[in-house]
């Protein structure tokens, strides 16, 4: 029996078209330091590259 990694489970989810999205790393502190425009961009969820991908849907057996 599969069982869903639950530490990648918390960390990235899956959009609606099935890409594997991931939250911007260092945006939970020090955020007076950081420009608008970063924290504007960073408050968006990336891709995850493409080279990552396979192993982490892996652990995700049965999605999200």
């Amino acid at each position: 029996m599969q069982k869903t990694k639950k530490s990648v489970a918390k960390r990235f989810k899956l959009s609606a078209r099935g890409k594997l999205m991931r939250r911007t790393p260092g945006f939970r502190h020090l955020l007076s330091a950081k420009s608008t425009k970063s924290k504007r961009r960073a408050s968006r969820d990336k891709q995850v590259a493409p080279g990552h991908t396979p192993a982490l849907l892996r652990c995700l057996p049965f999605g999200l």
